[in-house]
């Protein structure tokens, strides 16, 4: 397999971790047909085989973590992609992702842990660090374009590629906002107040940066690596992320009998009222016999307390990416979600399992009297747009009042 270009991957999150070795295995599969099909073609001329043809694929595992297929690639060039991990504060996030980093690196890629926020780190102090690996990159690869951090790493970049991989449904708004020539802002933010519209102002140049960055024009290559329905922009190039190295690695999955519900942060983001969450996970546990709640890793612990004293649901608090947990399993046959990322990802890393991903729409009732006013739109976009999935009927929500 020919090198590829050295790239840096910038990721906040372990989502945006496990798909990078998503993007990194899809890669890879890409190289090899490639030279396989130059191969092939100077086989047929001729040409003498290259002399590793005849070296033999050595069996190997990952003892605990993930098996290796016997007929998949090899792993890609050491040292081609180096992964640096810029890790949010609370304790949940950082578990997470040190558990899939270790993952990554059994995979052969290098790792590098930057604080970047608080105590130890600062922003500034990352860029310090960071600038020249960034400015010698090949290609960047980043999980979140909307981060403030990571728009301030882009701004020495000098790489003409750059690929962005989901953190989420976000990738969505991502690319309408980047074809709409908006500044780039989360779909659950509001205008907020006098101090925070300066800050914007004061951070505009930097946004602006990397806004540019991440416009495909002018000679520069922007890849969206995806498992959300978008319409890529012109000079964007879009590749489905079908969760193939997760299939390839875990499962499949043995199946329980009861069914699972998938907790969301719309309450932590101010989106959705605590009371009216409650309701809804009350009524969907009596009507659909749930019997665990996989939390998200940014719902907090008062609140999960409640949620298990008013339904007596088992609390389930994943030490990683919930695709990947599903994927080992065991997991029950029917995994009940509200609009979220997991019901555009687990279809595709539960692909031939059995099991089905349904969605409970959120009532306009619901939402807060602080939600932005793209909430509603977007959360139904969410779930209009979720494929091999199904839809709850109405009633499964509980009436407002």
């Amino acid at each position: 397999m020919n090198s590829p270009v050295p790239t840096l991957a910038l990721v906040e999150s372990p989502v945006q971790l496990l798909n990078v070795l998503e993007w990194a295995h899809a890669h890879a599969h890409t190289d090899i047909a490639h030279t396989d099909a130059h191969t092939d073609a100077g086989a047929a001329a001729g040409a003498p085989a290259p002399l590793l043809a005849a070296v033999p694929r050595q069996p190997g595992s990952l003892p605990g973590r993930a098996r290796r297929p016997k007929d998949g690639p090899p792993r890609p060039d050491a040292g081609w992609l180096r992964v640096v991990v810029l890790p949010p504060t609370d304790p949940m996030s950082r578990g997470q992702l040190r558990r899939v980093a270790g993952i990554a690196r059994d995979e052969g890629h290098a790792v590098h842990w930057q604080e970047a926020r608080g105590g130890s780190g600062s922003p500034f102090g990352a860029l310090a660090a960071l600038a020249p690996a960034v400015r010698r990159a090949g290609r960047i690869v980043v999980g979140d374009p909307f981060s403030r951090l990571v728009q301030l790493l882009l701004v020495p970049a000098r790489t003409a590629e750059l690929t962005v991989v989901d953190d989420g449904t976000a990738t969505m708004e991502f690319i309408a906002q980047l074809g709409r020539g908006e500044r780039l802002r989360r779909w659950h933010r509001t205008g907020g107040g006098a101090l925070s519209r300066a800050r914007e102002l004061a951070y505009a140049p930097v946004s602006g940066t990397a806004r540019r960055r991440l416009t495909p024009r002018g000679g520069r290559v922007t890849e969206v690596f995806t498992s959300m329905p978008v319409t890529p922009l012109p000079g964007m190039r879009l590749r489905v992320n079908d969760f193939a190295w997760t299939r390839s690695r875990f499962g499949p999955p043995r199946l329980t009998k009861g069914t699972d519900l998938v907790g969301t942060s719309l309450v932590e983001t101010g989106v959705v009222d605590p009371a009216r969450y409650l309701d809804a996970v009350r009524a969907l546990t009596l009507e659909h016999g749930v019997t665990r709640y996989f939390a998200h890793r940014r719902e907090s612990p008062e609140k999960l307390r409640a949620l298990s004293e008013a339904t007596g649901l088992e609390i389930v608090r994943p030490d990683l990416p919930l695709e990947l947990i599903a994927r080992r399993g065991p997991v029950g046959r029917t995994i009940v979600s509200f609009p979220s990322t997991v019901v555009h990802t687990l279809p595709y890393a539960l692909t031939g399992t059995g099991v089905t991903v349904a969605v409970c729409d959120i009532d306009p009732a619901w939402l807060t009297a602080a939600a932005s006013p793209r909430a509603r739109s977007f959360l139904a976009g969410v779930t209009e747009t979720a494929r091999d999935v199904h839809r709850l009927p109405a009633q499964a929500a509980p009436a407002a009042g």
